[in-house]
């Protein structure tokens, strides 16, 4: 008998944008396509290493 297949658990889903269309996370100055990580003290670009720093 085969063995089965594990299943990957699946991602979490997060509510980026409202119901019409618009976004209260920032956009990255340098990028423009990729959000701002909130981490406490500071916002942080993942795709290009941009920080603001509060």
């Amino acid at each position: 008998m085969p063995r089965s297949k594990r299943r990957k658990p699946e991602m979490a889903r997060y509510e980026l944008y409202n119901e019409d269309g618009t976004t209260d996370h920032e956009h990255c100055p340098r990028c423009g396509d990729t959000f701002l990580g909130e981490y406490g003290d500071r916002k942080h670009c993942g795709k290009c290493s941009y920080t603001e720093f509060n």
